[in-house]
């Protein structure tokens, strides 16, 4: 067996970690997120998810993946025993599903790049929302989510250094840059103050009153924008070295995606507000739509809204080759194939499995909320089931590589994952579920009623 790859440098591999979190979760999902939870209260419940129970859970991907130096389907087969040996298919399937739609919406981004550019974006909301149905949908979003596939082979296919390493150098930078440019510009626009209020001020009657639809939608796009659940940091963290502090490098990587969703509300939301358009229009395509009509309305709109576009663009590739690198080192794993060969074979399936979300939005929120509020929160809590409760003396062993004595941290992090990271998936779990039949027997039923 040939020698597996390896980061090149420390730098390579938190660029690469934090271009995965920071994507379309970020830049794409948590505006509609915030806006359809109710504003600043979802921000609350998302952070403290992010503390208590995010960070636990990518330190026990790391050590999983740095402990056996395999992809999730490998590792969990190598650590595991009885059923356990078998969750890592559901890491690979979770991979596989988001990319499929993710890779479509990525489309997207690039489509209204070119309509900024044009100088094309409706100021009106009813407009807006039909030129984003025309560009979700029919040959125009199949073409567009074939030609981002494209680009993700390119990457992954090169490899870990030459491919991966060497994309997310250039692309995290160039992401944070313009953002806080952004950010600065919109400070100045007319109703930032009224935006900021929305964004940073939570509503805890809100919050109580709306808990069961807000704690499913803040875990799962804690997990969502983490890259946890679907594979992603057990294995980018197989081609790290026992030298490294896994501790270290998680906070940095988690500092700087929170940071940048962040960053990301503070771009968005006075857009909405000085163009009087509202923040809490639901569903995948909302950002796209409100946005739209915010950008066809203010001065230098249209360039303005090809900048954002591009860089959401270019957040969506540096995530989406993390995921694609999950399925393809499967198969360099455990199949011996080669990269580009493995690359090429399961893009191509990927793509005609997301063809279906280019058929109509209601397909795509059927993928989005069954990965976002179910399997990435449940491959969570089999992690912290499984870390915290079966092989904690390795997970401990492994955290310490790079650390040096743990002292009374290590025993707090395996208490968060047995206690609030279990009991607190769990509830999720079973609150996302809930939440998924009620959209299958209500609006999708409608729909698929309505069309077939």
């Amino acid at each position: 067996m040939s020698q597996r790859e390896s980061w090149a440098t420390r730098t390579g591999f938190i660029f690469a970690a934090v271009g995965s979190a920071v994507g379309l979760g970020n830049i794409w999902r948590f505006p509609f997120q915030v806006g359809q939870e109710g504003g600043a209260g979802f921000v609350l419940i998302y952070l403290l998810f992010i503390a208590s129970i995010g960070f636990p859970v990518m330190l026990a991907e790391f050590v999983i993946g740095r402990r056996t130096d395999r992809n999730p389907v490998g590792a969990l087969k190598q650590l595991g025993s009885g059923k356990l040996r078998y969750a890592g298919w559901l890491f690979f399937t979770t991979g596989f599903l988001i990319l499929s739609y993710y890779s479509v919406v990525a489309g997207w981004t690039v489509r209204y790049v070119l309509l900024g550019l044009q100088n094309e974006y409706v100021g009106d909301v009813a407009g807006a929302e039909g030129q984003f149905l025309s560009v979700a949908s029919g040959l125009d979003a199949v073409f567009f989510h074939a030609l981002f596939m494209l680009a993700i082979i390119a990457i992954v296919g090169l490899g870990i250094q030459r491919g991966i390493e060497l994309a997310v150098k250039v692309m995290v930078p160039a992401i944070i840059v313009i953002m806080v440019g952004m950010a600065v510009y919109v400070f100045t626009l007319e109703g930032a103050g009224e935006a900021y209020a929305y964004y940073l001020s939570p509503d805890f009657g809100y919050i109580a009153s709306e808990w069961q639809s807000i704690l499913p939608a803040a875990a799962g796009q804690a997990f969502f924008t983490l890259s946890l659940g679907m594979g992603v940091m057990i294995t980018y963290a197989s081609y790290l070295g026992e030298d490294r502090n896994l501790a270290e490098d998680g906070l940095i990587i988690i500092g700087f995606d929170t940071a940048i969703a962040l960053l990301a509300g503070l771009v968005v939301f006075p857009i909405f507000f000085s163009a009087g358009v509202s923040p809490g229009a639901p569903g995948a395509g909302a950002v796209f739509v409100t946005l739209a009509a915010a950008f066809g309305k203010l001065s230098l709109g249209g360039i303005l809204g090809a900048v954002f576009f591009f860089t959401v663009a270019i957040a969506a590739l540096s995530s989406a080759i993390s995921i694609l690198e999950v399925v393809v080192s499967y198969l360099i794993d455990e199949h011996g194939m080669n990269r580009l060969s493995a690359t090429a074979i399961i893009s191509a399936i990927i793509f005609v499995v997301g063809l279906p979300t280019t058929y109509d939005i209601q397909v795509l929120n059927l993928y989005d909320l069954l990965v976002n509020n179910i399997l990435l929160v449940f491959g969570g809590f089999i992690l912290a089931v499984f870390v915290g409760w079966v092989i904690y003396d390795f997970a401990l062993d492994e955290l310490s590589k790079g650390i040096g004595d743990l002292g009374p941290w290590g025993t707090t992090w395996l208490w968060l994952l047995r206690v609030p990271a279990v009991i607190g998936l769990a509830v999720v779990v079973l609150l996302g579920i809930i939440e998924y039949y009620d959209f299958l027997v209500g609006d999708f039923a409608t729909w698929f009623g309505d069309n077939f």
